[in-house]
């Protein structure tokens, strides 16, 4: 699992560390993207397999990695393990379940909400999955107690209605602000963009109507590079927020290396694809798409001005 969650990230020493002395579980990492390497590592004891974003996510955090999720899923489902995708940044753009995972999970607070005003998440799966964790005497929701808020739980299913139209949004204007990026010159990681490693996998697995996500990458090179810019974006051109949420209907933007994944090394960065100066952007919606292209190309021009806004050491 190359690909992980910051917070994985940090659990994943301690997993493997716990897990070899009574759990019999085999703990180890690999490219989601190459099924070879995959099978060498499936063990026949594992009888579930966590597919979070660096595993088998449907697009890891923040590099953009497409999982093979139909190929995987038989892989697992030949050692007998269940198969569980973490499909956070694509929801209504992959259908996990359609492509033969067991469950899927979603942290609802990201694109599903739409305000980045909530904390909610939730578990889709077989009827007797649920039914277990719901077990009054060793469920596991009723052990650890992560009961949504009823006023939370009534506006997240008042947003799900619209969820929808505002995906297709966020993955159009993803895909054009990409395309124009890239024609700039700027080094451009997407997913819809055809020199994406898997590029081709993911049109093969998406719902048509719903793109290729509403995140993109630009790399900066340097972290110095990297907060130029996204100060230019924020306070010079007003085209998004520097804040390290997704999915919200402003762009967000953050340098994940110095911020999300700051808990990595040089070392684990560089393994896990993530630069220095890797910039992820949540793209919104407001505003009309030609007006947020403007307000971009006037912070590029801010930094090709204003080369002396951060002083180097």
């Amino acid at each position: 699992m190359r690909h992980l969650n910051p917070g994985m990230s940090r659990s994943h020493p301690k997993i493997r560390r716990k897990s070899a002395d009574f759990l019999s579980l085999k703990v180890g990492s690999f490219d989601d993207w190459n099924l070879i390497n995959f099978i060498s590592f499936v063990h026949v004891s594992v009888m579930l397999q966590l597919c979070s974003s660096g595993g088998h996510v449907s697009i890891s955090n923040p590099t953009l990695t497409v999982a093979d999720i139909p190929e995987l899923s038989k892989l697992e489902h030949d050692k007998g393990t269940m198969v569980v995708v973490d499909n956070t940044f694509s929801p209504m753009v992959l259908s996990p379940a359609r492509l033969s995972a067991d469950v899927v999970v979603h942290s609802m607070s990201k694109f599903i909400s739409g305000g980045a005003d909530v904390i909610a998440g939730a578990v889709c799966g077989p009827e007797s999955l649920l039914n277990s964790m719901m077990d009054l005497h060793q469920g596991s929701l009723m052990l650890l107690g992560p009961t949504m808020n009823a006023k939370v739980a009534f506006e997240l299913s008042e947003r799900i209605t619209h969820l929808g139209l505002r995906m297709k949004e966020h993955c159009l204007r993803a895909m054009e602000y990409a395309t124009r990026m890239k024609k700039m010159g700027l080094r451009v990681v997407y997913p819809g963009l055809e020199d994406h490693r898997q590029h081709h996998l993911l049109k093969s697995m998406a719902n048509k109507g719903y793109g290729f996500g509403g995140l993109l990458c630009v790399d900066m090179e340097s972290e110095e590079k990297a907060n130029r810019l996204m100060h230019h974006l924020q306070n010079s051109s007003q085209f998004g927020l520097i804040a390290v949420s997704l999915g919200y209907y402003e762009t967000l933007m953050s340098c994940s290396g110095s911020s999300t994944s700051s808990e990595l090394n040089s070392e684990e960065k560089a393994l896990a694809g993530i630069s220095p100066g890797l910039v992820r952007m949540s793209i919104g919606y407001t505003g009309t798409l030609e007006q947020k292209w403007s307000q971009f190309e006037r912070a590029i021009s801010r930094i090709e001005v204003d080369s002396t806004l951060f002083n180097k050491n």
